[in-house]
């Protein structure tokens, strides 16, 4: 036998050694497991920092502290879904001006909602109030829709930046602020509205041409308006804003 072949076997011998001794001492010694990762279609919530003096909206077994169509709502494994051909108007029973809300939605092929803020108890909130739009922009029927009616746009005032919305059927997270005339919406962590309406309150026209005497409101109710279309709501969370 040569020595290059000779060389060559032993350290092949010393690499196979070293990998054994490696394998057993791993056997021998338990190694702490990697951290969980859940991904958005994970049944459980999804955590977001600084949840300092956030209060729940929604408990997750009722609808106490909700009012309006109660009907068109279930409560089921912790979450609140608009029911499919039904739906309609659901407000928090309080009333609220300056705020950081927080919550989590999951939306059907096609579906269509709305988040309302400092709305009214009666009246249409996206003129009496402010509608922000909660809808699968990317569906086929919605493909000829206009900028402000994209999801997370102020219906009729200011359209949302595209993209940021996750496909059906996954759980998305987003957080409102409003703060004075300022409104800001981060979805999935992109902020898509950033937007000030202080000159529409001043008269300035809105970019569908209607009146919206809802801007001019400092407070009012927060909730959901549904168009008859199954969305899925969890952990809807909110603290006032300094």
């Amino acid at each position: 036998m040569n020595r290059v072949l000779a060389h060559a076997m032993i350290c092949l011998c010393v690499v196979f050694s070293t990998t054994r001794a490696i394998a057993v001492d791993t056997e021998k010694n338990s190694v702490p497991p990697l951290p969980e990762v859940h991904s958005v279609r994970s049944d459980k919530p999804i955590t977001i920092e600084n949840e300092t003096d956030f209060v729940p909206l929604f408990n997750g077994t009722s609808l106490d502290g909700w009012q309006g169509n109660l009907a068109g709502y279930d409560v089921v494994n912790g979450e609140l879904q608009s029911r499919k051909g039904a739906g309609g108007n659901l407000l928090t029973k309080a009333e609220y001006g300056d705020f950081v809300l927080r919550f989590e939605f999951r939306l059907l092929p096609g579906a269509n909602n709305g988040l309302a803020i400092r709305a009214p108890l009666n009246g249409d909130a996206a003129f009496n109030g402010m509608e922000l739009q909660i809808l699968d922009d990317v569906h086929q029927k919605y493909e000829n829709i206009e900028s402000w009616q994209s999801h997370g746009s102020i219906y009729g005032v200011v359209a949302a930046k595209r993209g940021s919305l996750k496909p059906a059927g996954e759980w998305n997270t987003q957080e409102v602020t409003a703060r004075g005339s300022k409104i800001t919406v981060v979805l999935n962590g992109e902020t898509i509205v950033d937007a000030d309406i202080e000159p529409f309150r001043g008269g300035a026209p809105t970019p569908d041409g209607k009146a919206h005497p809802g801007l001019a409101r400092t407070t009012g109710h927060i909730g959901f308006l549904g168009h008859g279309d199954e969305v899925h709501f969890r952990n809807i969370r909110l603290r006032a804003a300094p």
